[in-house]
């Protein structure tokens, strides 16, 4: 950080903080997840702003250039990086077993470093951070989707008493790779069904909600009324 600052550097210093959350903001705008444009941008911005008035308010005239350093200057970016917990807190949301939002919490905390650096003079440093950033938002997004994930959730089929059984169901289940981990059998005489649940995991590539194909499979099978699928 500089002992003094200059309304010029920090108009540099405001322009390469917006720019930085801009290019991480259209990233994420483009492909409708929270935390877009304006958000990112905010965010920086506003890390930047707090560096920005920590350089203004060290009080340097008549000073040498390693006064600063007996400061504690740091409590306000800290305070920032606190607040930033919390939002990014708000921002991760659980629904039974998935987990959303952690990407977006990541993504807020790491605009507020790069804010910080840029406010603080560190440009380089800045810089090189949303470069690497973009890098791991855009090119290894196309890698991850490649990825087999593991998958789990719970499959409900109702089917005559005549029809496919425990053993031809989990045999489908099995031909695609599936596994399953436990499973129940509820047989209603008076409605002559046969209701079997399964707790099953796999492996695909994509989002954990991509419904498996042996759902489908299932389905088509004579004899089966009805299949349900939640993942899980």
């Amino acid at each position: 950080m500089n002992v003094t600052i200059t309304w010029q550097e920090i108009a540099i210093r405001i322009a390469l903080t917006l720019f930085a959350g801009g290019v991480i903001g259209v990233n994420r705008g483009e492909r409708g997840l929270a935390a877009g444009l304006r958000t990112t941008m905010l965010v920086c911005l506003a890390a930047s702003l707090s560096m920005i008035q920590v350089n203004l308010l060290l009080g340097m005239s008549g000073k040498s250039s390693t006064s600063f350093l007996n400061l504690d200057v740091m409590r306000l970016p800290l305070g920032i990086l606190t607040g930033m917990g919390f939002i990014g807190g708000g921002a991760i949301l659980r629904k039974g077993n998935m987990v959303t939002g952690v990407t977006t919490a990541a993504t807020l905390w790491f605009v507020t470093v790069i804010g910080l650096c840029l406010g603080g003079g560190q440009l380089a440093l800045g810089l090189t951070a949303l470069a690497l950033g973009f890098l791991i938002l855009w090119l290894l997004r196309s890698v991850e989707k490649r990825m087999k994930q593991d998958q789990r959730g719970e499959l409900v089929v109702v089917a005559a008493l005549d029809g496919p059984g425990e053993e031809k169901v989990t045999g489908v289940m099995a031909d695609a790779g599936a596994r399953i981990v436990s499973s129940s059998i509820l047989l209603e005489n008076r409605d002559q069904k046969r209701r079997l649940r399964f707790d099953v995991r796999w492996r695909n590539r994509g989002k954990t909600d991509t419904i498996p194909p042996f759902v489908e499979t299932l389905a088509q099978r004579q004899g089966v009324e009805r299949v349900e699928w939640n993942s899980r």
